[in-house]
């Protein structure tokens, strides 16, 4: 193993400790930024020693610090900006042996681009994404089947939006490929699953984040006009 490597195992082997592993998860799993209050709140363990195990996500690469007023106020008397954690923009990936899909991932990109094939890459993605769904045998809604494929899904009204991108890298590379292709394996997974039937997924990019958003059922039903209506 070369000295990136070592940088990746030595990152992803701070999270063996149960408790830093589960603020990362907290941080990462939630839109924005989080503090320290609120992480060790939802981690149910002292400020002080939520402090502590954030900062050594920080000094691994897992996690980014900012600073900034809670209150929203400035100048005198507004208090000391606090420090806000958010995942880190880079990644860490290891192999044993190496690997290198990302390599294989670029080529087949590029080719699939330059030859024109996005139809035929988005019914194969729909496709794929429908017998996902047919084989979680009728158990799993729309938020824990995204869970588990990795776009820590969170609720926004009546709908979901997707905190991560698990194509990330691609998607920098090839927008309009990835992002299409990802749209349409949402899309077969919804068909698939039957706890998500009426459920929509369009694309609508975020800042941060995945570009596709989710609506439930109820989202998607127009009221019915009022008598009082004046049209």
């Amino acid at each position: 193993m070369d000295s990136s490597d070592d940088s990746a195992l030595d990152a992803l082997g701070v999270l063996g400790d149960p408790v830093r592993r589960g603020l990362y998860r907290q941080v990462t799993g939630t839109p924005g930024e989080v503090g320290r209050d609120a992480a060790a709140e939802a981690a149910g363990i002292s400020r002080s020693l939520a402090a502590f195990h954030l900062d050594k996500l920080v000094a691994a690469g897992l996690l980014e610090v900012s600073f900034r007023r809670l209150s929203g106020r400035s100048g005198p008397g507004a208090g000391r900006p606090s420090k806000m954690y958010r995942r880190a923009a880079g990644e860490h990936t290891v192999s044993v042996p190496p690997r290198s899909y990302d390599s294989a991932g670029r080529l087949l990109a590029e080719v699939v681009e330059q030859a024109g094939l996005d139809a035929a890459l988005q019914a194969a993605a729909r496709a794929e994404g429908e017998s996902e769904g047919d084989a979680s045998n009728g158990g799993t809604d729309p938020v824990e089947a995204l869970r588990a494929r990795g776009y820590e899904p969170f609720r926004d009204g009546a709908g979901l939006r997707l905190n991560n991108c698990p194509f990330h890298a691609l998607a920098d590379q090839f927008p309009a490929l990835i992002c299409g292709m990802n749209l349409a394996r949402i899309q077969g997974l919804l068909a698939g699953l039957p706890d998500a039937q009426g459920w929509s997924a369009a694309m609508d990019p975020l800042p941060h984040g995945c570009c596709v958003a989710l609506e439930a059922p109820e989202a998607l039903e127009a009221p019915e006009p009022s008598k009082n209506t004046i049209r």
